[in-house]
């Protein structure tokens, strides 16, 4: 081997020796956001956290919690906002309690406001993590009803978001989690999730402003409360309506796609 070709490999081994724990350190950054999420979940577990998010602790508490708001209304709104988002990036599966709850203590106008807005930022904390975790690299290993869903967003992500936000086929934490893997932009995924987001916070918000006679009569009636006591059957032929709603511009556009593709054969 000659002197050249020597120097040219030792400069080669050293470039590695160098880029290896920038690569290392890079692949560690990438999934530190994950790795917070899942850690701070499985923390809230271990500390029982989840049963707060219940009718049973709003029926036992509703007193208290109704006073403390009367007294402290601007840090009583802000700190609910601040939950919300908080369990939203952590995937606490407590959406529609603590969507209740803001209906009880704020009203169903103020409450319906904030849990949206915080809803969105909770969301979108996950959407990026996700986004810098996995990127899209996932979507040529998937299949199934998951390909079907990524073949939806890569047609027309803000309007497929839409609609999966308003008829929730897919869980809250999946569908902030799932477009992040299809290359959703992050303006799309905010739009979509706090306009699609919005009919459903209001209805609960509106069933957790008059709530408490149901949590009454479940103690009395010594049963515990449920979110499925609360919902109705005209509530959900709503979320139905307006998700056909939502989808007829997309069938539109296929049709008309479609008909330009045979016009053009």
């Amino acid at each position: 081997m000659t002197d050249t070709a020597m120097s040219m490999t030792q400069k080669t081994d050293d470039i590695q020796s160098v880029e290896s724990p920038q690569a290392k350190t890079a692949v560690w950054k990438r999934y530190l956001p994950v790795a917070i999420i899942l850690g701070g979940l499985g923390i809230g577990y271990a500390y029982g956290l989840n049963d707060y998010f219940s009718l049973s602790f709003l029926a036992e508490q509703r007193e208290a919690l109704s006073a403390y708001v009367e007294a402290n209304f601007a840090i009583s709104l802000l700190s609910f906002g601040a939950l919300y988002a908080v369990a939203t990036a952590f995937s606490f599966p407590a959406a529609s309690i603590l969507t209740i709850f803001g209906g009880f203590l704020f009203g169903w106008l103020v409450g319906g406001i904030v849990v949206a807005v915080s809803a969105t930022l909770g969301a979108t904390a996950l959407f990026l993590a996700a986004k810098t975790a996995f990127g899209d690299f996932l979507k040529e290993k998937v299949g199934g009803r998951v390909k079907n869903l990524a073949e939806g967003f890569e047609n027309d992500a803000f309007s497929y978001l839409l609609v999966l936000r308003i008829a929730p086929v897919f869980p809250f934490f999946i569908m902030n989690i799932a477009p992040a893997l299809f290359n959703v932009s992050l303006r799309t995924y905010v739009a979509a999730t706090f306009l699609g987001i919005l009919p459903g916070v209001f209805a609960y918000a509106y069933l957790g402003q008059g709530v408490e006679s149901v949590l009454i009569a479940a103690q009395e009636s010594g049963q515990e409360a449920s979110v499925a006591d609360l919902v109705t059957t005209e509530i959900t032929l709503a979320f139905a309506a307006l998700a056909i709603v939502a989808v007829i511009p997309t069938i539109v556009k296929k049709l008309r796609r479609r008909n330009s593709q045979n016009e053009i054969d």
